[in-house]
């Protein structure tokens, strides 16, 4: 009898948290969202209703995306990022999120969908990462060999995590995919993706492409 209400429990927990998790999630982003704009238009008295904050920045986030598009846009948006520049400190907060923001509108393309596994933090642990890109300027032309860099998550939070620079032929390339890749390193290895074929690209053979 308790291996029977053991096992339906377990069941039942394993049901009820993915759901209750993603709950947390979009409440919490939906709050935040609502109170970005929602405390400014509660202002208007008995005419706000609840979720007109989110309605509202989705329109100005469409809106703003609509300006700088035409070459009007464009120019305004020239003329901001040079404002920018010439503050020290906002120059250095912005032009970081900026980079962030460049980095993955690329996401469409190969380097930035490349699931690895490098020898991190020492010879002989490895550790899961994505390829960013090909390293370029002063930390390439100090080494003797093609560099990429590399970004490994931290479990459960994705968010943070190690940037490190990895000799080409030191990386081992996955046939998983990003979101696959993702699951596995939030759920700390719960989450084991669908067998796939081997990568024909293994350490000691062709390069990774990039």
């Amino acid at each position: 009898m308790k291996g029977y209400l053991k096992r339906y429990f377990i069941t039942g927990l394993l049901v009820i948290t993915p759901i209750w998790g993603t709950y947390l999630v979009l409440s919490t982003l939906l709050s935040f969202l609502e109170g970005f704009l929602g405390n400014f238009l509660k202002g208007i008295g008995k005419y706000y209703i609840p979720g007109m904050g989110i309605i509202t920045l989705i329109v100005l986030i469409f809106l703003v995306g609509v300006l700088t598009t035409n070459f009007i846009g464009r120019k305004v948006m020239s003329l901001w990022e040079r404002a920018m520049n010439k503050v020290p400190l906002v120059r250095s907060i912005y032009t970081v999120f900026k980079h962030i923001v460049d980095t993955l509108s690329l996401q469409g393309k190969e380097q930035f969908n490349r699931v690895v596994i490098i020898e991190f933090p020492r010879d002989g642990v490895y550790a899961m990462g994505f390829v960013t890109g090909v390293t370029h300027g002063e930390v390439q032309s100090l080494t003797k060999e093609t560099v990429l860099n590399v970004f490994i998550p931290t479990t459960p939070n994705p968010t943070t995590g190690y940037f490190v620079f990895v000799p080409e032929n030191k990386i081992i390339p996955l046939a998983m995919s990003v979101e696959d890749g993702m699951k596995m390193i939030i759920s700390g290895g719960l989450y084991t993706p669908p067998h796939l074929k081997e990568a024909k690209q293994h350490k000691g053979t062709s390069p990774i492409k990039v």
